[in-house]
C-alpha cells in the first residue's frame, strides 16, 4: 500500500513538474506598461493620530502641485491627503492618497491611490526599500479622460532633492 501511495505520489510530482512549463507565461502574456504621467505633489508637515487598533495612523496634507503625461496635463487640488498606517515595528506602512487632480482645460479627476512602503532586508543581509502604489482614477465618463477610468495603472516615487513634496512616475498596465 505504501509503495503504491509513493508511486503516485512521484507521478503526480514529475506530471507537475512536466507541465510547469505550461503554468510561467510567455513574453507575449506579460502585461507590459506605458508611461502614463507624472505628479509632482506638494505636501504639508505630516501629524500622527497616534497608535490604534490598526497601528499608527499618521496623516500627511496634500496642498497642491502639477501632473503631466502624454495625454493630459493640470494642477493638483489643494485639500487631499495622504492616510499612512504603519506597523508597530515601523518596517511596513500601507498608504491611501485621496485627493483630486484638475486637467489644463478644466475636469476634475478623482484620484485614490493606494500601495505599501517596506524596509527589510534582502537575502544578503542588506537593506531594501519598496514602495509602489495603484492609482485609481474617477473621470467623467463623457469627458476625454475617460480612458483612465479602464485602466489598471501602478506608481513609484522619484525622489527629488529640488522639490519639496513627492514625484510619483504612474504607469499603464498594457
Amino acid at each position: 500500500m505504501l509503495k503504491r501511495i509513493f508511486l503516485l505520489t512521484m507521478m503526480s510530482t514529475l506530471t507537475f513538474f512536466a507541465n510547469a512549463q505550461d503554468i510561467i507565461p510567455s513574453a507575449e502574456e506579460t502585461p507590459q506598461l506605458e508611461f502614463a504621467l507624472q505628479l509632482r505633489v506638494t505636501l504639508d508637515a505630516a501629524y500622527s493620530v497616534g497608535d490604534t487598533q490598526h497601528g499608527r495612523r499618521t496623516v500627511i496634507p496634500i496642498t497642491g502641485g502639477t501632473f503631466e503625461g502624454p495625454l493630459l496635463k493640470g494642477t493638483i487640488i489643494n485639500g487631499g491627503a495622504d492616510y499612512q498606517l504603519g506597523s508597530a515595528d515601523g518596517s511596513r506602512t500601507e498608504i491611501e492618497a485621496i485627493y483630486s487632480i484638475k486637467t489644463d482645460d478644466g475636469v476634475y479627476i478623482h484620484v485614490r491611490n493606494c500601495g505599501v512602503i517596506c524596509t527589510a532586508k534582502d537575502a544578503d543581509g542588506r537593506p531594501s526599500f519598496y514602495f509602489k502604489a495603484a492609482p485609481k482614477f474617477e473621470a467623467p465618463a463623457d469627458s476625454r479622460y475617460a480612458w483612465l477610468n479602464n485602466a489598471i495603472f501602478v506608481c513609484q516615487p522619484t525622489f527629488k532633492t529640488d522639490f519639496k513634496g513627492i514625484v510619483l512616475n504612474v504607469w499603464k498596465v498594457k
